[in-house]
């Protein structure tokens, strides 16, 4: 089959072209080429979406399946009027965040989603779900025939440009036997799919032509699981110290992501208890396999230090305001 990744160079788009090239694909990817390169074998396409529909004249051609990722819904329109009606199978990954009901556990895909962002506002961070609504309904408006929409949860494993999921290797890897801050909420639930995974979902649908609106979310682990295989990944032979969760957001600890924060944890009382207990049986009838934690584990941490488990984030505490944290919980 023939594939062209709209993107290609980073992450989730990275893995798929990655994972048809290994599936014995013709794979082209178009994208800017800023964000990094494209796998070994595809065939890059420099372009740059923003200069509107001009942008696709040098793949303006039929292709067996087209996978989007974009978050402009601009980009996922002008993409669709070019290119739409000259692919017989089409992806769009959109999220788990366009449903309007977070809270509900084990909700499917028939949970509303929220209202479309409008065409004459900008997408923001503030306004992703709401973008992502909208690039879905232009996919339905425009692919609704051959359309895959694919609605990842938190999407994790090497590549990952987050720091959410790889703060915990990385953290328990940067100092082995020093204390650890965690929130006390051991039973807390988490749900994270590896990006390889993932994109083994997408190539394989794309080659089957399976349509239709899918979650695609990791199976459903405490955070004490999360922790112990981050910490038995990375040799830690310290000690966790739980801290009671109001008291972290009082002392200004971040839930989920972000700076001064503690990635996946979700505090109660938040509005999110179905967020990390998404159902996906839909796709596990179709066929989703997904790897064991530990594998994903062990995947993140040697990216992690690849990259250096002790360089600035994005997302986690850093280690002197967790020391100070440390200090006042003990006092």
């Amino acid at each position: 089959m023939e594939f062209l990744i709209l993107g290609g160079s980073t992450f989730l788009s990275a893995a798929v072209a990655a994972d048809a090239i290994g599936a014995g694909h013709s794979v082209t990817c178009f994208a800017r080429g800023l964000s990094g390169t494209v796998p070994i074998g595809a065939q890059f396409v420099q372009a740059d979406r923003a200069s509107g529909t001009s942008a696709y004249q040098d793949v303006r051609r039929s292709w067996d399946a087209i996978v989007d990722v974009s978050t402009e819904p601009s980009f996922v329109r002008e993409a669709l009027s070019v290119l739409g009606p000259l692919a017989r199978h089409w992806t769009y990954v959109s999220s788990c965040s366009v449903y309007a009901d977070q809270d509900t556990p084990n909700a499917d895909e028939s949970t509303p989603t929220t209202e479309p962002l409008g065409l004459d506002e900008e997408p923001s961070p503030a306004t992703y779900s709401a973008a992502k609504a909208a690039c879905e309904a232009a996919c339905r408006d425009s692919a609704s025939g051959v359309l895959h929409l694919c609605r990842p949860g938190l999407i994790v494993g090497p590549g990952d440009p987050s720091d959410r999921f790889g703060y915990w290797p990385a953290r328990f890897a940067m100092t082995r036997s020093h204390p650890v801050l965690v929130p006390d909420t051991p039973d807390a639930a988490t749900q994270a799919i590896d990006v390889r995974d993932l994109a083994h979902w997408i190539v394989t649908s794309a080659a089957q032509r399976i349509t239709g609106t899918f979650n695609l979310v990791g199976n459903v682990v405490p955070l004490r699981a999360v922790l112990s295989s981050a910490s038995v990944a990375a040799g830690y032979s310290g000690h966790v110290v739980p801290v009671d969760s109001t008291w972290l957001v009082d002392h200004g600890v971040a839930p989920w992501s972000g700076e001064n924060s503690l990635p996946l944890w979700i505090p109660e009382g938040s509005g999110f208890a179905g967020f990390a207990l998404r159902s996906s049986a839909r796709a596990e009838q179709m066929g989703l396999q997904r790897r064991s934690l530990v594998e994903t584990m062990t995947a993140t941490l040697a990216y992690e230090r690849g990259r250096g488990v002790d360089r600035p984030r994005g997302a986690g505490l850093n280690a002197a305001f967790e020391a100070r944290l440390l200090e006042q919980w003990r006092l």
